[in-house]
Formats: structure tokens, C-alpha cells, sequence
């Protein structure tokens, strides 16, 4: 790391790391009030800008309320909103209280947000208005909720003991002495947020004021936002990788970004992007493989500078597509809720190369990671398979504070001296330090005594012409321990055929190894999916156990 990304490290490290740190000053206030913040976009393309100084006045009213409603520092405050301009105010509102942030998915079932509300203790909860029906009384929401619901938006009837947003911004003047900015130091507590929990129930990640530090880092230097970018991240704020660096990092920066206010399609998104000259785009692979399979709606008139991903690994075809149809080949970086982004195929100029295919990248300034030995708490040989881990002695910007009321689940993250988090990520890192996913631990597949990581396989898969989507696991085998199997979804609704799965056995056995090979293809209309995005396979082996 050159002397001056080390230095800027450093330089955001005192910003947001210090005892009378303040996320209202850091995210807004500090701002020029005539920048605009963001740019709300509607599904029919109307915008509308939102300055910094507009955001000030309206979270102000919102701090007040929330103070006459008796929240205050370290409370819980849920939202259940979809990207609005009421979301930023809410948001903004709950931070200069001194409160903490409970995002929840708007794709959640009443299960998925009664578990989470329970588990932050929250107190309020503020959602849209076609959100708000998930909240009443039913076998999983208690007649007795402990906490206070706060409709936004539209113009419908609230029930008894339910509050309007709106009201309560009209309710309130901004220069009331409630509505003063509450620091909350580096340690302080920002958002209270939960894993997807593909396997067992989610766990609570507690992230403090300090991360802004990491999350404006990555926005530098993986994302290389410039002050003449268009930028959009368009991935959704109920999860890590859309509130850290679609809301978190832009309000920290400065930056003006776009907020779509609609569902997403791919025509949309093509639209969105031509319109409005976005020149600095990040988004889920899932995004990127939608406009690839609907690429006839793709405009002739938009240049993208900068394309980023995160969530699952980028398979190549999506690379060698994104190069001929965007303008630009999308970069692959990794990250997880508990650390934010740490190894990236990075822009920045000084950092900047065009790792190999199929690799991450490599660590980021202000992060050391390794891929640690499966055996021991050594780093492995270049080019073995171990586990991927961050060196919390020398990683300035891990902010990671341990799992909410967790303290077994948070020591398994540890080898036993601590020197090492432990990301539960198996993949590898060649001589040149550019590193390679593989699979989640539990998700590699040990067949004879090979390991063999899923993404490979998959990545050989959609190769072919019919195929859209592809995940691979092992189940048991009682000759060679596990074996492989592979779902399979193919294009345009195709039907599947048993020349149609040996074809693709074949193919794997051309292009990765001839023993890797799925001795199953399951032709499948959908795989299952967490809300944001990511395969579960433990949800695979359950059905090809059980076929």
C-alpha cells in the first residue's frame, strides 16, 4: 500500500473514529446544504433532488418526535421501507437522536421481522404504507407489541395507536431543542443489523459510528467515486452491501448518487441508466445476469466509467458480457455484513489492475487477509485451498464488535490466540495475491479425497448456450464420501433432457476436471435464494437428499 492510501486510511480513521463523533455532522450536517445529497428517481423516470440542507431541516423534525415518543441514545428504531426520500429522513432522523438503526427487508414475511424486532428490542418501527399490514396482530406479530408503528407515505387511514409519518414531521419545528444532534463517539452504535441466516437463525451485527470509516474507504478505493460521477448503487438498504454503500457511504462522502423509488426490472434499470448518464455502477451479480438475459432493451446512448458487484462471485460470462454490452468489464469485490468489503478487484488508480479471471482481487488499503491452512493457523501455500481470514492486528478498518447476546457464535469467528476472523469463506490466494472464493466452509464438497469448490463447477455450467443459473452441492455417497449434483435453470423455460445433462457433465469435464463432474443434473424452474440474493445450497442438499 502506497504512503498515501496509508495516510488516507488514517485520515478516516480520526474522522469517524473519535469520542465525540457524531453520525448527524458526519452524514449530513457538514455538508453544504445546497448539495444535492440524492436524486430520487420514480419508475417513470420523473426525479426529483434532495439536498443536504432539506434532508437537515426534515430529520431534525423526525429527531424531535422520536424524542417526544421517549426514544433516546442506544434505542432501537426498526424501519420497513422501501428507497424513498421518507427512508433518508427516517434514517437521518434515528441517528441524530443518538438512536440506533434495525433495517428490515421489505420482502420479509411477518416471521422473518417479528424475529428481528424481538431480538434488537426495538421500540418503533416506521414503514410504508403497503408495509405496514406485515405489522398487525396475527400468529406471529403479538397483540401486545412492545413496539410503536409510524405509517409513511400514501395518503390511507392509520388504526388506532399507529402513527403518520407525516404528522409527526408537521408536529415538530426543527429548531426545537429536542432535535439537537447527539454524539455518540467512534463507538458508538449506528445500525443494529442481521445476517441473512441461510443456516440457523440470523445474528445480530452491532456497527458502530467508526465503520464509516471502512465503508467511505471502499467507495474510494474499490468503487473509485469521483466528484463528476453519475453513481448508483442499486442494491437494496435492507441488506449490508445497499445500506453501507448505497445510503452509508455516499451521506459520509458527500457524494450524490441516485435512489431508484421502484421495484426492480431489467428494462427499467436499462432506462435508469441512460437517462440520468450513470458512469459509476454497483449492483448484485443477480442484476447484472437480468440485464444480460433481457440485453434487446439495453440503449445505444450510455457509457459507464466504473462497474463493481458484490454479494456472490461473478461468473465469467457475465464478465466477457458486461465488457461488450456496458462498456466496461464489471470488477468482482468481497465483503460480508460483519466487515463490510475487504478484498476487491479495485479501480483506484494506484491500486487498480485487472485481476485474473475469476478472482476477487486482492486486499484492500487498510486490510490485511490471508487464506489460512485448513489444519492449522498458518497461511496456506499459494494456490491452496484454506480458509479466508482477516489479520485483526493489522487491519485498521475491522470494526467488527462480536454478535448481539452471541458470545459463542462470536468466538467461533476466532482462532484461539484471536490473531485471526475467521470469515468462514474457503478459497485460496495465488503468488501474486490475488485471491480466490470457493465456496462457504460448509458449502465445499469433499468427493474422494479432492475438494472441490462449488463456484468452479457452476462457473463451467452457464457456459452453455441454455443455461441461465446454476448451483452445485454434494450429497453423501458411500463410495467416494460426497458426490456432486447440480440444479440447473435454463433459459427462455427450456425443458431439460438427458442429452441435455450429460452435455453439461460433459462439459465440466472439458473445462475443469474430468472426477468434478455432477453425477446428477436436476433441471429446476428456480433456485432457492436468500432476500438478497444468495444460492442456498443447504436448501438444495435438502432436496437432493430427499429425492
Amino acid at each position: 500500500m502506497s504512503t498515501d492510501l496509508e495516510s488516507r486510511v488514517r485520515e478516516l480513521l480520526e474522522c469517524y473514529d473519535g469520542p465525540e463523533a457524531c453520525a448527524a455532522e458526519l452524514l449530513c450536517d457538514r455538508h453544504p446544504a445546497d448539495r444535492v445529497a440524492f436524486t430520487v428517481v420514480e419508475a417513470d423516470l420523473r426525479a426529483t433532488d434532495l439536498t443536504y440542507g432539506e434532508l437537515r431541516e426534515r430529520s431534525a423534525r423526525f429527531a424531535a418526535a422520536l424524542a417526544g415518543l421517549g426514544v433516546g441514545r442506544g434505542d432501537r428504531v426498526a424501519t420497513l421501507m422501501g428507497k424513498s426520500a421518507d427512508l433518508i429522513v427516517a434514517l437521518l432522523g434515528i441517528w441524530r437522536r443518538g438512536a440506533v438503526h434495525v433495517p428490515l427487508f421489505t420482502a420479509f414475511a411477518p416471521p422473518a421481522i417479528a424475529f428481528r424486532l424481538a431480538a434488537s428490542r426495538a421500540a418503533l418501527v416506521v414503514a410504508d404504507t403497503d408495509q405496514a399490514a406485515k405489522l398487525a396482530p396475527s400468529d406471529d406479530i403479538p397483540a401486545d407489541a412492545p413496539w410503536r408503528l409510524i405509517v409513511a407515505g400514501g395518503p390511507e387511514e392509520v388504526g388506532p395507536g399507529t402513527l403518520r409519518f407525516a404528522d409527526l414531521l408537521d408536529a415538530y419545528a426543527a429548531d426545537d431543542p429536542r432535535a439537537a444532534a447527539v454524539s455518540v463517539g467512534g463507538d458508538g452504535l449506528l445500525v443494529q443489523l442481521f445476517t441473512s441466516g441461510t443456516t440457523g437463525t440470523p445474528k445480530g451485527v452491532p456497527i458502530p459510528v467508526r465503520a464509516l470509516a471502512s465503508f467511505h474507504a471502499y467507495q474510494e478505493f474499490a468503487l473509485d467515486v469521483r466528484p463528476d460521477d453519475v453513481y448508483w448503487n442499486a442494491a437494496d438498504p435492507g441488506w449490508a452491501y445497499g445500506l453501507y454503500y448505497a445510503i452509508l457511504s455516499p451521506l459520509a462522502s458527500g457524494t450524490r448518487s441516485l435512489m431508484l423509488h421502484a421495484g426492480f426490472s431489467a428494462p427499467l434499470t436499462w432506462q435508469v441508466l441512460e437517462r440520468f448518464g450513470v458512469t459509476n455502477f454497483a449492483a448484485a451479480p443477480t442484476v447484472y445476469r437480468a440485464l444480460r438475459a433481457d440485453d434487446t432493451a439495453r440503449p445505444s446512448g450510455f457509457a459507464l466509467r466504473r462497474a463493481s458487484s458484490a454479494g456472490e462471485p461473478l461468473t465469467p460470462e457475465v464478465v466477457a458480457w458486461s465488457a461488450r454490452n456496458l462498456g466496461v468489464a464489471v470488477r468482482d469485490h468481497y465483503g460480508q455484513t460483519e466487515h463490510g468489503m475487504v478484498v476487491c478487484n479495485a479501480w483506484h488508480d494506484e491500486i487498480g489492475t485487472d485481476a485474473p479471471l475469476g478472482s476477487m482481487g486482492r486486499q484492500l488499503p487498510g486490510w490485511t487477509c490471508a487464506v489460512l491452512a485448513e489444519d492449522a493457523d498458518r497461511e496456506a501455500a499459494p494456490g491452496e485451498l484454506g480458509r479466508v481470514a482477516i489479520d485483526t492486528e493489522h487491519s485498521p478498518l475491522l470494526w467488527f464488535l462480536g454478535y448481539l447476546d452471541a458470545p459463542e457464535r462470536t468466538a467461533q469467528r476466532y482462532t484461539a490466540d484471536g490473531r485471526w476472523y475467521l470469515t468462514g469463506d474457503a478459497g485460496s490466494r495465488d503468488a501474486d495475491g490475488f485471491f480466490h472464493f470457493s465456496a462457504r466452509d460448509d458449502d465445499v464438497i469433499i468427493m474422494a479425497g479432492y475438494r472441490i469448490g462449488p463456484f468452479e463447477v457452476e462457473s463451467v455450467l452457464v457456459l452453455h448456450e441454455q443455461v441461465a443459473e446454476a448451483a452445485v452441492v454434494g450429497l453423501p455417497d458411500e463410495l467416494r464420501g460426497e458426490v456432486l449434483e447440480a440444479f440447473v435453470v435454463l433459459r427462455n423455460g427450456s425443458a431439460g433432457s438427458a442429452e441435455l445433462a450429460a452435455e453439461l457433465q460433459q462439459l465440466v469435464k472439458e473445462k475443469f476436471a474430468a472426477h468434478a463432474y455432477p453425477r446428477q443434473v436436476h433441471f429446476v424452474t428456480s433456485l432457492p435464494k436468500t432476500p438478497s440474493g444468495k444460492v442456498q445450497r443447504f436448501v438444495l442438499r435438502q432436496q437432493g437428499g430427499a429425492r
